[in-house]
């Protein structure tokens, strides 16, 4: 996918009045009614629209700037779109057109008119509510990638009738206001001209029926709130804040009515000694003096696992050594961070008289060396 800042025609640190006066020239010259049927202005069209979209977010473009595509789940497969509640791997014209009215300012009688008499509906796609979740994961969940299964509450089709919202035995029957198409039209002007403006009925709600007897059950809505289960897919290296969009698997909606997302926030589990900076994972590790002095060869703990790691002889306490590759490896990518062990070295509160005798051997040896200073920088 091109850049978004290239697809508007703008540097990385554009100021918002510049993203904005950038889209809405490019907006009014790739509008599908001053381009009929010209296939590559509607891509261009709704290219500026997302782009717009994400850049004009405070948020989603900081996302952007620091995961590319990935950030705003842009360009997402498999139905899921990765790092961005909303993500854009369903954009379609109505999004396009939604995005166009709030750019201008709406007060054109929404995005679904029908601009400049070409003959064209840009009809309201009506879409149940969406949810978002928080999913807590362990570090070594992070580390490998997981499926995990959560129980939501969402609104599903009612089990009595179907979903139709009808009393079992009787059947929905057309709107006799909009005469079943669930869309009723009346003439307005746009940017463009005189237009004739398409818009939901209103006794229907866009869906072309009425329901002379309700189901006892859901009262005509078609749906109930139910608890399902869902296998969610967690790909390694995800950090707390990023978030995914799993597309349909909100609130069902009623006939007529497309399906809502399930966001899926991400938040990371404090671990016993394990912290996460970035791709890198750190640890301390206490030795004691003697293994500072003479080296060592110790077990430290990782996310895959006991690791060998060599102490050098003459080991300063506060020294931080590297193990590589046993960090988390980048989200969306291939580079996999290190394990940062910072080394301690105890010093010992209760000795032998054995063990002190020969303390004092050593550190009668030692007065020869003088002692330093270092000047603390503040």
């Amino acid at each position: 996918m091109r850049d978004l800042y290239e697809v508007l025609g703008l540097e990385k640190g554009a100021g918002s009045d510049e993203i904005k006066k950038a889209y809405r020239k490019i907006a009014m010259k790739y509008h599908p009614d001053r381009n009929p049927g010209d296939n590559e202005a509607e891509i261009k069209f709704k290219e500026a629209a997302e782009a717009y979209a994400v850049l004009k977010d405070d948020q989603k473009r900081a996302q952007y700037d620091q995961f590319g595509h990935a950030g705003v789940g842009m360009g997402d497969q498999g139905g899921a779109g990765f790092g961005g509640f909303g993500g854009f791997g369903g954009f379609d014209m109505s999004d396009a057109m939604r995005i166009f009215m709030d750019g201008f300012g709406g007060g054109f009688g929404g995005f679904e008119d029908l601009f400049g008499g070409g003959g064209r509906r840009r009809q309201t796609v009506r879409k149940a509510r969406d949810m978002r979740i928080t999913l807590k994961l362990d570090l070594s969940d992070i580390y490998t990638g997981v499926e995990k299964k959560v129980k939501i509450k969402r609104s599903e089709p009612c089990d009595t009738c179907n979903g139709t919202g009808a009393k079992p035995g009787t059947h929905p029957t057309s709107c006799r206001h909009c005469g079943g198409s669930g869309q009723v039209q009346q003439m307005g002007r746009s940017l463009f001209g005189q237009s004739v403006v398409v818009r939901e009925c209103p006794v229907c709600q866009g869906s072309g029926e009425m329901i002379e007897s309700p189901c006892r059950s859901c009262g005509g809505e078609g749906i109930q709130r139910k608890t399902v289960e869902l296998k969610i897919s967690v790909p390694p290296g995800v950090a707390t804040g990023n978030y995914m969009t799993l597309r349909g698997q909100g609130n069902r909606g009623g006939k007529g009515v497309m399906n809502g997302d399930l966001a899926v926030f991400f938040e990371e589990k404090e671990h016993e000694y394990f912290t996460r900076h970035g791709d890198d994972i750190l640890v301390e590790s206490v030795v004691d003096f003697s293994q500072a002095a003479l080296g060592d060869e110790i077990d430290i703990p990782t996310l895959d696992g006991k690791a060998s790691l060599k102490i050098p002889a003459g080991l300063q306490s506060g020294t931080i050594l590297r193990m590589r590759k046993k960090g988390f490896v980048e989200l969306n990518g291939h580079h996999r961070g290190d394990q940062l062990v910072r080394i301690q070295v105890e010093t010992p509160k209760k000795m032998t008289a054995h063990q002190k005798a020969l303390l004092k051997e050593f550190a009668h040896k030692e007065k020869s060396t003088p002692n330093r200073f270092r000047k603390i920088e503040i």
